[in-house]
């Protein structure tokens, strides 16, 4: 079976948030040993990777050091994300496959995605990003050309476009890669923004949903499963009140209403079930969220291990 894995940011970093290099080395070491659980059940893998995090600390390099040099743009700073954190899994996704005496070759996937110049998120931008400032300090990254508003109490934070990936376009080199026998990470954070011009392509100022960009991903490098790897086993009904009740295997047409009644939180769950019916509603066969530790189990329909959307046999 293909499976595309998307492992989010914070899977890259220690238990509590820390992102020192030792710490988001351990944390993605650990994270390798799981994935290698999947290659060693015999699939063949997919990775993608979040970045909020690294990213994050990005942004406050910039804010320190911007009365000094240039700040360092978005689709810069996502693809030296994609650099750091890709480099980091082959070199601990090999360690892990080779203590289970598997000779796979990885590879790492500098990877941008084409969004539309025309993306009303261009125009409108409100995805914030990085932290909240004093007026005077958001005044000299604003006069850098960057957009901040004012919040209030709590200060300025600045605020991006989030548009919605269109193409991958590495596609084609991964594909080559997989056919070739290649375990391949790609597409981390989203991929890096960019629009395609009279010019050619260029990066952009923005933000891109990296599980939608895995969900779009999936389809294009034919994946029968997408695994959206979170820290929790089940995507919740009813989170926070006595009803809550975890969704173990349901159809499409079952989770589109669920997600219709509000059951999912727009900056936690909410994009990954997206994620996820766009992967299913577009043909995928099926699509998981479960925890990290558990996604092996998931795809191999051990018990009952995660929230797992897929049309109704009669369906197909």
């Amino acid at each position: 079976m293909r499976v595309l894995v998307a492992l989010g940011g914070n899977a890259m970093t220690g238990p509590d948030g820390s992102a020192t290099p030792h710490e988001q080395r351990a944390a993605i070491a650990r994270a390798m040993e799981h994935v290698a659980d999947l290659v060693a059940a015999g699939h063949d893998v997919v990775l993608t990777h979040g970045n909020g995090p690294q990213v994050g600390n990005l942004l406050v390099k910039n804010e320190l050091a911007a009365q000094v040099v240039p700040p360092v743009p978005l689709d810069w700073c996502g693809a030296q994300t994609q650099g750091t954190i890709g480099f980091t899994m082959l070199d601990t996704l090999e360690a892990s496959l080779a203590a289970r005496g598997l000779d796979r070759r990885v590879a790492a996937l500098i990877t941008r995605t084409l969004v539309d110049a025309d993306d009303p998120g261009f125009t409108h931008p409100t995805k914030p990003i990085g932290r909240y400032l004093p007026q005077e300090q958001a005044q000299t990254l604003i006069d850098h050309g960057e957009r901040w508003e004012d919040r209030g109490e709590k200060g300025w934070r600045r605020v991006v476009a989030s548009p919605e990936p269109v193409e991958v376009l590495e596609t084609p080199t991964l594909l080559t890669l997989l056919d070739a026998g290649y375990i391949v990470v790609a597409a981390g954070g989203g991929g890096i923004p960019v629009v395609r011009s009279a010019h050619g392509v260029h990066g952009v100022e923005a933000v891109i949903d990296k599980d939608l960009t895995a969900a779009l991903l999936a389809r294009a490098v034919d994946a029968d499963a997408l695994v959206i790897a979170t820290d929790v086993e089940h995507a919740i009904l009813g989170w926070g009140t006595p009803d809550a009740r975890p969704l173990g295997r349901v159809s499409l047409h079952e989770m589109e209403t669920y997600a219709a009644d509000g059951h999912f939180a727009s900056g936690s769950m909410g994009p990954k079930v997206e994620a996820a019916l766009r992967f299913v509603r577009s043909g995928g066969t099926r699509a998981i969220i479960t925890a990290l530790d558990r996604i092996t189990e998931a795809v191999d329909a051990v018990g009952d291990i995660g929230t797992v959307i897929e049309h109704p046999v009669t369906d197909r």
